[in-house]
């Protein structure tokens, strides 16, 4: 299995002046806790790091202390959108890629159990997603910020990632979104658009994205709750 991860993210949100993934978690930069899951996961055998090219010197430095024999670790300069970013992280696959996960680099709490059973899945011929019910009330509102109605959230998912296809169907797709001039937030919004069928894989809460100061907090708790108090340590 075939792996990109996003890591063209900003700092915006975290009042931060670099890429956030850069920022410490628990001793360590977030994607190096992405990375840690997805090299644990015995089904990726190669990993695309698709960013902007400010990082990529940083990026490779954290690469250089990790273990992973036999599983290559690449960099790919994205696009000027996640959109873009994946395509031509999909351009940047080995010719004998068949199928692909796309995982978002800020998703540094990913378990390798739910990257093995997206892998999984793909494998046997799905488009899917990892995703989790939604639990609050959702409201549909104007822009004035006027309600229009209540979605039965019983129908509703928060999707996450990691999102797995065939890459050729992946391609295509996003081809056609590039014909059409379609802009999407995820890949699974393509399928949807072309009606091809994805399905869901629940995951689990704690998949967050890292995206203000406070979500770093939430991921900190969370890694010491994994591994116990006092033994999150930095590395490399």
């Amino acid at each position: 299995m075939h792996l990109l991860i996003a890591a063209a993210g900003s700092g915006h949100r975290m009042g931060a002046d670099r890429n956030k993934l850069l920022l410490p978690l628990a001793g360590r930069p977030v994607l190096a806790w992405t990375l840690e899951a997805a090299l644990a996961c015995g089904a990726i055998r190669w990993i695309g790091l698709v960013g902007q090219p400010v990082d990529r010197h940083a990026v490779e430095a954290l690469v250089g202390v990790l273990s992973a024999p036999n599983r290559p670790i690449v960099w790919i300069d994205g696009g000027a959108s996640r959109q873009e970013s994946v395509r031509r992280g999909l351009a940047a696959l080995p010719p004998e890629a068949e199928h692909v996960l796309i995982h978002d680099g800020a998703r540094c709490l990913v378990e390798p159990q739910l990257l093995e059973r997206c892998a999984a899945a793909v494998r046997q011929g799905e488009a899917v997603i990892a995703a989790i019910p939604v639990s609050d009330t959702i409201k549909r509102v104007d822009a004035a910020g006027t309600i229009l109605d209540t979605p039965d959230r019983s129908h509703l998912w928060a999707a996450q990632t990691p999102q797995g296809f065939a890459v050729e169907r992946l391609r295509a797709a996003h081809e056609q979104a590039t014909e059409g001039g379609w802009s999407v937030t995820d890949d699974a919004s393509l399928f949807e658009r072309l009606g091809w069928p994805v399905r869901v894989l629940e995951a689990e809460p704690s998949n967050i994205k890292v995206t203000t100061p406070f979500d770093l907090r939430i991921a900190e708790a969370v890694l010491a709750a994994r591994t116990g108090p006092g033994t999150i340590s930095p590395a490399g």
